[in-house]
């Protein structure tokens, strides 16, 4: 009979890393053995967590159910073992990286709170855009969004990442309001280069982001706050999480738009940190802490007009 616990931690790293092969190699499992877990766990389960292609693989709604249900139960486990093994105040520098807008938008501004709470740990905060090597420079942990690419890193999902197709309303006066997918073809779409599914050529839709539609405009970058305020200028349309643009949501300064796909739902916010059976009681309190503030519903999301 498997493990059921290895069940949950083999469940975990599939949806991280979106492979199989990639679970079994940061295990140090085979392939072989990750799809019995997954197996064992979808029979005792009667229900299929995993949609499987050829070409990629996704977690089904009761998959994503089941998937929360069981970081919640790895995080208790961690915390209790942790708690008999360390038994010791957070003290230290925590070594904190994070992409720039969500690192100066909701990672920077509780950081007070924090520090109030733990008082012997002092942060360093390193903001930038690109994927860091915690080993090699250093870093306690990491903010990560969308797919954790394949990688022997533990990584502890946080919050959900949504996204809005977005514009403002003097952009929509003078341009129209697209209502289907199809329609954005004809409009100025402001490009993320960084991102394969919310791109500066192809913005993909669906529940499962199986269809997409090829778009093209004035603006390109790598950084999301600049595509922002392109749009609140109002010289086009972007296509951006939601924690982004969320207070411009409710200010009225962008307008979200509604089409005939959904938008995309990106993996997911993740803390990632060095592999550890015991982290750093330092880690394991930001951790806990900022997933504490990302729950049950992320702040922004609570904004964002429904």
């Amino acid at each position: 009979m498997l493990d059921r616990l290895t069940g949950l931690e083999v469940l975990t790293k599939v949806a991280a890393t979106g492979s199989f092969s990639a679970a079994g190699r940061a295990l140090g499992l085979s392939q072989s053995m990750v799809t019995k877990h997954v197996a064992a766990l979808e029979g005792r389960l009667g229900v299929k967590l995993f949609h499987r292609t050829t070409r990629r693989l996704s977690l089904t709604d009761a998959g994503q159910s089941y998937l929360e249900a069981s970081e919640r139960v790895l995080a208790d486990m961690e915390a209790a073992d942790a708690a008999v093994a360390a038994g010791v105040e957070p003290r230290g520098r925590l070594r904190l990286n994070a992409p720039v807008a969500f690192g100066v938008g909701h990672i920077a501004p509780l950081l007070t709170e924090f520090a109030r709470r733990y008082p012997q740990v002092s942060v360093e905060l390193g903001l930038n855009d690109r994927l860091v090597d915690l080993a090699e420079e250093g870093w306690d942990l990491t903010i990560r969004i969308g797919s954790l690419a394949d990688s022997s890193l533990i990584a502890r999902r946080l919050a959900p990442c949504t996204n809005v197709v977005c514009a403002a309303p003097s952009y929509l006066r003078e341009h129209g309001t697209p209502r289907t997918m199809a329609e954005l073809v004809g409009h100025n779409c402001l490009g993320y280069t960084l991102s394969r599914l919310l791109g500066a050529d192809r913005w993909a839709f669906g529940a499962r982001a199986d269809v997409s539609v090829a778009v093209s405009g004035n603006l390109r970058s790598n950084n999301g706050d600049a595509l922002r305020m392109a749009a609140l200028a109002g010289q086009g349309i972007i296509y951006q999480p939601t924690f982004y643009v969320a207070s411009d949501l409710r200010a009225g300064t962008l307008v979200a738009l509604t089409l005939d796909q959904p938008t995309i739902a990106i993996e997911g916010i993740y803390a990632v940190y060095l592999p550890d059976r015991h982290p750093a009681a330092k880690v394991r309190a930001f951790i806990d802490f900022i997933a504490d503030r990302f729950a049950p519903e992320t702040p922004w999301d609570r904004v964002v007009p429904r």
